[in-house]
């Protein structure tokens, strides 16, 4: 009877949620927003007054528009609809324009588009193993799921306070994922390309499509030890993709290489000469590597081992973004991120091809790209740690491994995101959501799992448990401090060098477990 309930109820639970949630986004939208408010205020008025041919070049604010050209239509079709809430909104020199109407069409902007990532979580809850069935609906894998991923804290605070549009994105490739998983391989390959073309950062989980897509579709069999059978290559399979990418490729860029302005793009979109770290350190590899310069810094001044004429002027603690120089270890080029980037994915790349494990072991694969991107790679915004914690919301209610190495990422990756909201009106709003929804995930993950081992060992527990007294400390002790004057810039680096160690542990047990995985399906195999 319980069960035939459930099953009539169908997908009543699943609206809620989206409604439920869709209401508390309405409820911030009068919280506080950053300047990216401003900047995609800008981009609608650049694209709506200028003509295409100088998109690229306008530069009457600082903020000139360097998202691919995907990204770039969708504000010119949104000013349409914008130009009926508030005309001024629109004109290029009304430089932080800011009206009561304004906030009402940009908020919603973002919550409407979201209507496709919601759609998104639907379809990705479809491909979720069943195996852990329980008779209470809250216990379901699918229900986690969808709660983790709709009411996700970081896309929260970063899309519906912060302000972007990362589940309108995030929703496109979830999609995407869903596709593959659904073995509906050039949809789910069409929806990754036009990702791409809206928003170029997905391109730290190319690998993974590319080599998933050539090892287990391009490629339509494998022997007995799950090597590649080459004579299974299908050229009409390599040609569809290729296909799909370039028209793709030709609708997003060919109007700006007929225009001759493709150098541009890349010049906007690759901006290389901006500094290794944001204003706010990312918390990922190169974040301990600054930290460690810094007090080897200290410690050389302190015994007169270096002359403090020497010390490069350019703070990374300054809150510039410039290059600038380390003073005691090597300084840190483009081509030295990209490197480590590569060697970094490269393990989980190897496994994808050589011992394939159908869609799970692309979407382990996609994550570990995500990460290993965000440890090593060039001017990294903390933001960035959505594309790994999303995605990895669907390994974590299948596996006690996975959900243990997604709580950890996800509650210091969500914490790190703290600094974006700085304003005290918002302090109790993260602080409570962030309680929400840490607690809701470790306690339904403990449910789903616990007929295995604890999630946590002593050494995590603590680590974890230690970022309520790093937010106090942060927080409220510090600004009652003779510090706050001479060291401002003292919260910001503690939490970023805290968060670098969750995350960095996080990323080691993920490359462990994929490259484990790797070897005992190997020895199964033989």
């Amino acid at each position: 009877m319980a069960t035939s309930t459930l099953a009539a109820s169908g997908g009543h639970w699943f609206l809620a949620l989206a409604l439920g949630v869709t209401l508390l986004k309405c409820l911030l939208i009068p919280t506080y927003h950053s300047t990216d408010f401003e900047v995609h205020r800008n981009w609608l008025a650049i694209t709506h007054s200028l003509p295409v041919s100088q998109w690229y070049y306008e530069a009457t604010s600082e903020w000139t528009l360097d998202y691919p050209p995907f990204f770039a239509w969708f504000e010119y079709t949104l000013s349409h609809i914008a130009k009926y809430f508030d005309q001024k909104m629109l004109n290029i020199h009304n430089l932080n324009y800011n009206s009561s109407r304004t906030l009402l069409f940009q908020r919603f902007s973002v919550i409407l588009t979201d209507a496709l990532f919601i759609y998104a979580v639907h379809e990705c809850c479809k491909c979720i193993d069943g195996k852990k069935t329980s008779k209470e609906l809250t216990e379901k894998p699918k229900f986690i799921l969808s709660v983790l991923l709709l009411w996700n804290f970081g896309l929260l605070i970063v899309d519906h306070i912060h302000f972007q549009y990362n589940g309108f994105l995030s929703g496109l490739m979830l999609l995407s994922i869903a596709r593959l998983f659904q073995k509906r391989h050039l949809e789910g390959a069409f929806f990754f390309a036009v990702l791409l073309h809206f928003k170029h950062i997905y391109l730290y989980v190319a690998p993974a499509y590319g080599i998933y897509l050539l090892r287990s579709y391009c490629f339509t069999a494998s022997k007995p030890d799950g090597s590649v059978r080459w004579d299974s290559f299908s050229f009409v399979r390599v040609i569809s993709l290729g296909l799909i990418v370039f028209l793709v490729s030709a609708l997003s860029l060919g109007p700006f290489i007929a225009l001759n302005q493709l150098p541009q793009i890349f010049s906007r979109l690759f901006p290389f000469k901006r500094g290794l770290c944001h204003a706010y350190w990312a918390p990922n590899f190169w974040a301990l590597y600054n930290a460690l310069d810094k007090a080897l810094s200290v410690i050389g001044l302190e015994l007169k081992l270096l002359d403090p004429n020497q010390i490069p002027r350019a703070s990374m603690t300054s809150g510039l973004v410039q290059q600038f120089q380390h003073t005691v270890l090597p300084s840190v080029s483009p081509l030295a991120t990209l490197i480590c980037t590569l060697i970094a994915i490269l393990p989980s790349v190897f496994c994808l091809w050589f011992k394939p494990q159908g869609p799970r072991g692309f979407l382990r694969c996609l994550v570990l790209c995500a990460l290993s991107s965000f440890m090593f790679g060039w001017h990294v915004h903390e933001k960035a740690i959505l594309l790994a914690i999303l995605p990895m919301s669907l390994l974590s209610v299948e596996k006690a491994g996975d959900a243990t190495i997604f709580l950890i990422l996800t509650t210091t990756g969500h914490y790190s995101l703290f600094p974006l909201l700085f304003t005290a009106p918002e302090l109790p709003i993260k602080i409570l959501l962030m309680l929400l929804f840490t607690i809701y995930s470790i306690s339904s993950l403990k449910t789903l799992f616990r007929k295995e081992k604890p999630l946590f060992n002593w050494m995590e527990t603590i680590y974890l448990l230690g970022l309520g007294p790093l937010e106090v400390c942060c927080e409220f002790v510090f600004p009652l401090t003779s510090w706050k004057l001479k060291y401002p810039f003292i919260p910001l680096l503690l939490t970023s060098v805290y968060c670098s160690v969750g995350i960095t542990y996080a990323w080691t047990r993920l490359c462990v477990s994929v490259l484990t995985g790797c070897l005992v399906s190997k020895t199964k195999k033989q």
